[in-house]
């Protein structure tokens, strides 16, 4: 069998590592496609190839069923454009392609967009933080009026974004020049942000949130048609450096089998967690592997080679997760490939 992963994010090696771990070549062989001939995907797969790198859309999408037919393609786990691909996926399966998504188009659109999933998100699934979507200085400015009557600490983020680009925390007492001297990250002055905004009508939407205090919890989960077969939370250390824990939090795991269930989620994704006051509340569902993935599965469970069995309809046994572990990753050198 071949399995190719099209352009994605740099982390999905470490998926690729781990499959290879439990598939050896003889019985599926890696294909990895990249804009870029360095790209360190092209270090873990069996069989590398560039991508136009101008295509997108529709002709990205036939450019891929025309990959998938000249190299004889038997599955397919598509990172960019998947939801266009999920949308046709029946000339995919056309041509006997296997296709490993995480959801079908819609909901993968839906997830793209934070504030829509906020909006649309049912409260019996998952608690979230208090919210408000904005799209000029009017709303942000009676968005922020409304949750500090309530909260002593907001922040903003853009709707879509990857990685938490964007994410701030508003700061009502020092200036940004502060933040500069002192090195602080992630803060932005209230008052300059809401100055600039008078010179800016409209934008992209920005969401404007409680802050929420408590640790953060990435976890990695294996899903089958809204079942969710494995899942393993990361508890963060608030100190960057110092780890993180395979723990085992009740409201968490309640959580995460029911947007498993509401969103009928399959395959290898990943949802986090931050804790308020009151409990975990949920921050996102990215529907793809996280960078983390392979500390996860240092709890004693191969989650991408979970998510390929599953995928192949087979019948999986789960082993049981080893809770407690302290667990973090280590940078080494590499050569890049020419």
């Amino acid at each position: 069998m071949k399995l190719w992963f099209n352009k994605t994010f740099s982390t999905i090696s470490s998926v690729i590592y781990q499959l290879r771990q439990a598939l050896p070549v003889s019985e599926l062989t890696i294909v990895a496609t990249h804009i870029h001939s360095s790209s360190v995907v092209f270090l873990a797969a069996d069989e590398c190839y560039l991508e136009p790198e101008s295509l997108a859309g529709e002709q990205y999408l036939h450019w891929c069923v025309q990959f998938c037919l000249d190299q004889h393609i038997t599955a397919f786990w598509p990172g960019k454009e998947a939801a266009l691909i999920s949308e046709h996926h029946a000339l995919f399966q056309e041509i006997g392609v296997k296709l490993f998504l995480v959801a079908d188009s819609d909901t993968l659109k839906l997830l793209h967009d934070k504030a829509e999933f906020y909006r649309r998100l049912p409260a019996h699934i998952a608690k979230i933080m208090e919210v408000y979507a904005v799209n000029d200085s009017e709303q942000f400015n009676k968005a922020c009026e409304l949750l500090y009557t309530k909260h002593a600490v907001l922040c903003v983020k853009p709707a879509v974004s990857v990685f938490g680009l964007g994410f701030r925390i508003l700061d009502t007492q020092e200036t940004s020049v502060t933040h500069i001297v002192k090195g602080t990250e992630y803060r932005l002055p209230l008052q300059e942000l809401q100055l600039g905004l008078v010179n800016t009508p409209t934008f992209a939407t920005l969401l404007v949130m409680e802050y929420l205090p408590g640790p953060e919890w990435s976890v990695d989960c294996v899903g089958q048609s809204g079942r969710l077969l494995c899942a393993v939370q990361r508890k963060k250390s608030p100190q960057p450096g110092y780890g993180q824990q395979i723990d085992n939090n009740d409201e968490i795991n309640t959580m995460v089998s029911q947007l498993t269930a509401h969103y009928r989620l399959n395959g290898l994704f990943n949802i986090q967690f931050k804790a308020s006051a009151e409990g975990p509340r949920c921050l996102e569902i990215n529907p793809r592997p996280s960078g983390g993935v392979g500390m996860a599965c240092l709890a004693g469970v191969n989650l991408p080679y979970l998510a390929w069995q599953a995928g192949q309809g087979e019948i999986v046994d789960i082993p049981a997760i080893q809770y407690g572990l302290k667990v973090t990753e280590e940078k080494r050198a590499v050569m890049l490939p020419d």
